[in-house]
């Protein structure tokens, strides 16, 4: 099971969360949110994946912030459709074909510009409360890498609250899925009963449990929760 540390926004903070190798560091484009990244992001062990989180966003824009932060995965935190999700697909293949095309004789330049010769990873969320109803999830089934199941609330993301994760044993699908709302160090033990169910659980994503302010991660209680879960 892989661990994603979602809402970055700090550098050195990412460089400490960084050295823990989760394997996803979450960067959320959306100016609404108390986590909003802008700048410059350091860089990485390969062995993270730079996720770009996005609500509701314009597919240009989409497309663009993949090529300038060299994202490999993309986070859709909003009502995106399923018609959505095949277009930005789309699109993405259709630029990393030309970008591979273009680039065949060219050394790449530290800072240019690319999209991932690699598929990018597309995780599309879903919010559930005291219930939900599976079936939503059917037209995305071929389109996404992973669905990641948060926490309904006012806001996207970040609400520090936890659904009731009991709903997760009628998921019908073999589709693997980040969870995530609310975690923290208290929730080891309940992690590791649905490690151990059948459930493809692919990722945790934590966020504002380990925070001292709105995008900064504690990095002693991360590295405690890390430690819980390989026990």
């Amino acid at each position: 099971m892989k661990l994603k540390v979602c809402g970055m926004k700090y550098v050195e903070n990412i460089q400490q969360v960084a050295a823990l190798q989760p394997d996803y560091l979450g960067f959320i484009f959306y100016e609404k949110s108390k986590r909003n990244f802008e700048g410059i992001i350091p860089e990485l062990p390969k062995s993270i994946k730079k996720t770009g989180v996005f609500v509701n966003e314009m597919l240009e824009i989409v497309i663009s912030m993949v090529e300038e932060y060299r994202l490999e995965a993309i986070q859709l935190h909003g009502d995106e459709s399923a018609g959505y999700v095949l277009t930005l697909q789309n699109q993405l293949e259709a630029r990393r074909a030309l970008f591979i095309e273009e680039n065949k004789h060219i050394k790449k330049k530290k800072n240019q510009h690319f999209i991932s010769k690699d598929n990018v990873e597309i995780i599309k969320v879903f919010g559930i409360k005291d219930a939900f109803d599976f079936d939503v999830l059917k037209p995305y089934l071929d389109l996404v890498d992973f669905f990641l199941f948060d926490t309904k609330g006012e806001e996207r993301g970040g609400n520090g609250t936890k659904f009731d994760w009991k709903v997760l044993e009628n998921y019908p699908f073999e589709k693997p899925f980040f969870l995530s709302g609310g975690i923290g160090l208290e929730d080891v033990e309940g992690i590791h009963e649905i490690i151990n169910s059948e459930l493809p659980l692919h990722a945790l994503d934590v966020n504002s449990k380990f925070e001292s302010i709105p995008g900064r991660k504690k990095i002693e209680e991360l590295k405690k929760f890390i430690q819980g879960l390989n026990v």
